[in-house]
């Protein structure tokens, strides 16, 4: 009998302690792998494809990043474009929907000695204010491209866009570039948003009437039509009966060497 209520106790002893590990068990977590990104995988506008530094530092190049720019990458994905920005000493700040993806770039730009420069939210690209942005950047589709094409067209005249891979619709680069070495997603594409010239200035006594398509520009001086029209941010430049006129425009006005223009009403 002894023997057996000895082997009972421990039997009981045994099965208390299987309960308490199991109890123990379930109220503490068992920690989760570090989130690791692949490519291809979903995301709320379009899937996850890394970007090749090479490729970043040619978008970065063809948009002539320097220490006073404030960037904004739409889909910033793992935030390797923010993070080489931020080591230029740019301020950057990317915009990604996923969490998992926005606290992996946090901890990758603390690991490269830049998270005072390189911030990262997770929000929604549609909806993100790009107002203070100097630069924006992304890796999107066509469409995504041309839906936030208003909103970039609106942005201060002269801040530039850089694009890995995938164009505007019509609105034609100003710069374009295949990046060394890479093997795939090489191509960068740049873009600066022009000022809105379309109307009738009055330039002395002559009306200059223009159209404008994104940074090209038509139209005539008086009855003198004119031709070479183009935009590069606020700087304007065209030539009229022989004359090139370049100036800078500001608003409602146009102001060049020897010349004049303001936005009749």
């Amino acid at each position: 009998m002894t023997g057996i209520t000895y082997a009972a106790r421990g039997l009981t002893a045994a099965v208390l302690s299987l309960v308490a590990v199991t109890a123990w068990a379930q109220a503490v977590p068992i920690a989760q792998q570090p989130f690791e990104p692949t490519s291809g995988q979903a995301g709320k506008d379009v899937v996850w494809v890394p970007t090749p530094q090479a490729t970043v530092d040619k978008m970065l190049d063809l948009a002539k990043v320097t220490a006073s720019d404030v960037i904004i990458d739409l889909g910033s994905g793992n935030g390797i474009t923010v993070i080489t920005a931020a080591r230029r000493g740019a301020t950057a700040m990317g915009v990604e929907f996923n969490p998992d993806m926005v606290a992996l770039a946090r901890g990758l730009a603390r690991e490269a000695g830049v998270a005072d420069k390189a911030t990262f939210v997770e929000a929604d690209l549609f909806e993100v204010d790009l107002s203070k942005a100097t630069v924006i950047t992304l890796f999107l589709l066509p469409e995504i491209n041309e839906r936030l094409r208003p909103k970039l067209l609106d942005l201060k005249p002269g801040t530039r866009v850089s694009s890995n891979s995938f164009d505007m619709g019509d609105w034609e680069p100003d710069a374009k570039e295949t990046s060394e070495p890479c093997s795939s997603w090489c191509t960068a594409l740049s873009w600066i948003v022009p000022a809105k010239v379309a109307g009738n200035w009055q330039v002395g006594p002559d009306t200059l009437t223009l159209t404008q398509q994104y940074q090209r520009v038509a139209g005539s001086l008086g009855s003198t039509p004119i031709s070479a029209g183009r935009l590069t941010g606020d700087a304007i430049a065209f030539t009229a009966g022989g004359r090139v006129y370049e100036g800078r425009v500001a608003g409602d006005r146009m102001t060049g060497e020897g010349w004049s223009a303001t936005r009749s009403r």
